[in-house]
């Protein structure tokens, strides 16, 4: 389930909103915002934690901390209660709107008596909103996109939230007698973006036993059916799981089926009747005797139809068939692959951890090189500056190569880099001559976003354009479920890449996965290179990699589309290649 860092971050997230919502003080709505980052990002549990423990953690003073003391001793936050009464129920219905904030929330409610999604989409059509002040077709159309997205996300959850749900379910079955084996399957399976339903699958002769403990799991709300091969129940958190018990020599078809998606399965059925046999969860079948030919495991069956083991990944009816038919599946980059992170920060501008906890969590995760990319000094409310930069940088030399094993070559290369901000016109924070002192630059847009698509398409390219910028960030800036990308001709984005030598991020952050399995397989087509990257701000985050990989496996990546997958050798040469450009040029 969510730890309980979680839910206290979320609490204080919406206590800051309310607070802005109700026209509070500003500074203290910031101060919440930022002790919500920091108890999300905190590495021990905080319900273990006294006030004086959580006065600890960096941004949370006294009476945050009784705050936090209080929800876990009553449940509820006397405080927020107060706020919560305050703000009318269709203000908070259309706060649910991603991209609608809380004050033009309570300005619709105020104005236009507008107190639900369905009366604002009226409100929309009939032009109503014009007349306000600061309201105009262009914001109809985000709150219109908007709206779109809340539907689209409904009651689905984010990847890692169903993630940490499924393992914690499969640790306690696995405990159960008589489990043989357990794996979630479904689209958790298949790493798809926000999940609905959570699917287990788990073997044994007996299923008795493990339908009892699932349907007794301590956050289990309510079992919605139950049975000898099937069981579902609901969790406090109101996420729908699904146990199904299968004999062990079914595991390979079971988990086959179960896993999908839909469309592809359609395709592994349509081959199985060309051959005479029909495929089911329970084997892969002679479709006249009725006798079973294999079911064990999933490479048995993918072999008898004639194609080598598909990744889980891959299984989106996107190609993957006839790939395999032709013998033509690409050899996915996996997490192993991965050698380096080049997008993280510290609590020297918005992150949580100090550089050296960074550091030593990273060579923690056996990597090769690693890089810290603060902010630069064009978002104000980091207060970077070109001193506290050089600072950084003085100290990332001094750490380098003393964390990890230690070869010949000596330990984990440190990399001093920075994230830029992609402004308007396309520029980026500092002049070229500073910034050729890092070594290794990623460039996103922060701001802005309602920018045109010529304009937004002119602003990427130009950052690519850019020698001293060698990872675009996040490119669309979306985050899943609450904003939309940005407007922009990414076919062309992706030749300026391609052209300049500029990599793409795939950002492993659960709420960005930008960018999305779709513009990766677009992208690769023209010939771009790839970074993922976990945009880490806390130790715990540097864990979010496992998600971008597997979103580059929808993208059907392979290691060597990957930049921070190459030996140190090769990816200095490829950091190196826009400054030695310019110093031709020069």
């Amino acid at each position: 389930m969510a730890r309980s860092n979680d839910e206290v971050a979320a609490l204080l997230q919406e206590y800051a909103d309310l607070i802005s919502i109700t026209g509070g003080d500003a500074f203290k709505a910031r101060v919440y915002e930022k002790a919500a980052r920091a108890i999300g990002g905190h590495h021990a549990d905080v319900r273990s934690l006294d006030a004086k423990g959580l006065r600890e953690i960096p941004g949370v003073g006294k009476s945050i901390a009784e705050k936090v003391v209080e929800y876990f001793r009553t449940g509820s936050v006397s405080a927020v209660d107060e706020l919560r009464a305050r703000i009318p129920a269709g203000v908070r219905e259309l706060t649910a709107i991603p991209t609608l904030g809380p004050k033009k929330a309570l300005t619709l409610y105020e104005e236009l008596g507008v107190a639900s999604v369905d009366e604002l989409t009226q409100a929309i059509h009939a032009e109503r909103l014009r007349d306000l002040k600061g309201f105009g077709p262009r914001t109809e159309e985000n709150i219109l996109h908007g709206i779109e997205l809340l539907h689209s996300t409904g009651d689905r959850v984010l990847l890692d939230v169903a993630m940490d749900l499924a393992e914690e379910i499969i640790a306690a079955l696995n405990g159960v007698t008589g489990c043989r084996r357990c794996a979630y399957a479904g689209s958790l399976r298949r790493v798809r973006e926000t999940i609905g339903d959570i699917d287990i699958l788990a073997a044994a002769e007996d299923s008795a036993p493990l339908m009892r403990a699932f349907a007794g799991l301590p956050y289990v709300t309510e079992v919605i059916a139950s049975g000898g091969t099937k069981t579902s129940i609901r969790t406090t958190k109101g996420l729908a799981v699904d146990l199904r018990v299968v004999p062990p020599d079914s595991w390979g078809a079971a988990l086959q089926y179960f896993t999908g998606s839909k469309a592809h399965n359609i395709r592994t059925r349509e081959l199985a009747v060309h051959q005479g046999l029909k495929l089911s969860e329970y084997g892969l079948f002679d479709a006249e005797s009725g006798e079973k030919i294999v079911s064990e495991t999933e490479e048995d069956v993918y072999a008898r139809l004639g194609l080598p083991w598909i990744p889980p990944t891959l299984r989106e009816d996107r190609g993957e068939i006839e790939a395999g038919l032709r013998g033509e599946l690409p050899d996915l980059v996996s997490e192993a692959d991965i050698r380096g992170d080049l997008h993280t920060h510290t609590d020297l501008t918005d992150g949580l951890s100090p550089l050296e906890d960074m550091v030593a969590a990273a060579a923690e995760r056996g990597y090769t090189y690693f890089a810290i990319t603060d902010h630069g000094p064009n978002l104000s409310m980091q207060r970077m500056t070109g001193e506290r930069m050089l600072a950084q940088r003085e100290r990332v030399r001094e750490l380098d190569g003393t964390y990890g094993a230690r070869g010949r070559r000596g330990g984990m290369w440190l990399l001093h880099g920075v994230e830029l901000n992609i402004d308007p016109e396309g520029g980026v924070d500092w002049p070229e001559e500073f910034l050729a002192g890092f070594d290794v630059c990623v460039a996103s847009v922060h701001s802005h976003f309602n920018q045109g698509r010529e304009a937004m398409t002119r602003r990427i390219v130009r950052a690519c354009e850019n020698p001293y910028v060698n990872i675009i960030g996040h490119p669309t800036t979306r985050l899943v479920g609450k904003r939309p990308g940005v407007d922009a001709d990414l076919d062309e984005v992706f030749a300026a890449c391609a052209r300049t030598g500029t990599a793409l991020e795939i950002n492993a952050h659960p709420h960005r996965l930008d960018l999305r399995d779709e513009d990766i397989l677009r992208a690769r087509r023209h010939g771009v290179r790839f970074a993922v990257d976990s945009d880490s701000h806390a130790t715990l985050h540097l864990a979010n990699m496992r998600y971008g990989v597997g979103t580059a496996q929808r993208g059907w990546l392979t290691k060597d589309d990957v930049i921070n997958t190459w030996p140190r050798t090769r990816l200095r040469r490829f950091l190196g290649q826009g400054r030695a450009k310019q110093r031709a040029a020069a």
